[in-house]
């Protein structure tokens, strides 16, 4: 069945990133629900795998500040530091544990001192595996689904495939075969390649740091490796659009500053190599805004964010991120957002 949600004219795509975790703990079916309730167009997952090869829907792999793993006295000998994309990182790690293992434990906010509001739900819902969520997209009217493979390397060189691993479950819910609205994404290419050669009917987008290397090159190249900010490039983005031969990605998802620079071309730029441009994440938070749009209250408070949503909004790009699905919908549709676009269809992936 084809997806027929209208796009409003000259709106971009909103999407719940994480759900709506300005609300509810973050990838809780809590947090998904209100983002379908709240009008977002699609939802964005992270995807990290357990031991046994069950794909859950966490933000990183190490789940201490999203959930209760570190009140479970059966579990205290499973702490550890590990090496993640660069970084020595200290907690606990999911493929470390079984999915049933994993299933004992229940989400938290991960930043409870901005989002008491969202703390307050700490201890009600448990973790969720990606078919799980697919399954609660079933019961939608066509809402979207962005979905994003966190640490593929990583994994890869503890014996995890997660290209493999989310083509299964994909499949397994009938969604690899372009009949739904599916965005594929990662900060590593190697992964989104894989995937395009499985025959996983998707839009696939790039995913791009302020700063910084993609841990795939890194693994690859060393010191050598080309960064984010080479992939922002001319001749970069005609790599990601196969202009220069070779596999072509169909869009590039970048850090908000990015857009909010002085002189910024990218979406424009990345248009005219026929690329579409997300941008992550709205937020309205002091913690969160530029330094320009920021209020005199607190870092939880609300600042100007509505100017900062307006600022993004006018370089026409073509999805945003929000935490908050009611306030992204809102004002990425009352009309200020507009970007002289007609109004479209929110496609099947293919």
């Amino acid at each position: 069945m084809s997806v027929t949600r209208r796009i409003p004219p000259g709106s971009p795509l909103v999407i719940g990133h994480r759900g709506a975790p300005g609300y509810r703990p973050e990838h809780t079916a809590g947090s998904y629900r209100l983002a379908f309730a709240n009008g977002v167009d699609a939802v964005e997952p992270d995807v990290v795998a357990t031991r046994d090869g069950v794909l859950v829907i966490r933000h990183e792999n190490e789940i201490s500040g999203t959930t209760d793993v570190a009140d479970h006295s059966e579990f205290a000998g499973r702490r550890t530091t590990k090496r993640i994309d660069g970084a020595d990182v200290t907690g606990w790690f999911t493929e470390d544990f079984t999915w049933a293992e994993l299933s004992t434990l229940r989400c938290r906010e991960r930043l409870p001192a901005l989002r008491p509001d969202s703390a307050a739900f700490d201890g009600a819902e448990p973790i969720l595996r990606l078919g799980d969520l697919l399954a609660l997209l079933a019961e939608t009217d066509g809402i979207g689904l962005v979905l994003e493979i966190k640490h593929a390397t990583y994994f890869a060189g503890i014996g995890h495939d997660l290209a493999a691993l989310v083509e299964r479950d994909l499949r397994a819910a009938g969604w690899a075969d372009g009949e739904h609205a599916l965005w594929i994404e990662s900060f590593e290419r190697t992964v989104l390649d894989d995937l395009q050669s499985r025959g996983v009917r998707a839009r696939y987008v790039y995913l791009l740091e302020a700063m910084g290397s993609p841990a795939d090159l890194v693994a690859r190249d060393g010191e050598r490796a080309s960064t984010y900010a080479d992939a922002l490039t001319p001749a970069g983005l005609d790599a990601v659009a196969g202009l220069e031969g070779g596999s072509a990605l169909d869009g590039i998802s970048v850090d908000k500053s990015l857009l909010l620079a002085d002189g910024d071309t990218v979406v424009a730029d990345a248009h005219a190599r026929g690329l579409t441009v997300f941008t992550w994440t709205c937020r309205p938070e002091n913690a969160f805004l530029d330094p320009r749009f920021r209020g005199a209250g607190e870092d939880r408070e609300f600042g100007d964010y509505r100017a900062e949503w307006t600022r993004i909004a006018a370089t026409g790009l073509d999805g945003v991120f929000v935490d908050h699905a009611d306030l992204g919908a809102a004002f990425f549709r009352d009309g200020r957002s507009g970007s002289g676009r007609t109004g479209r269809t929110l496609p099947p992936s293919l």
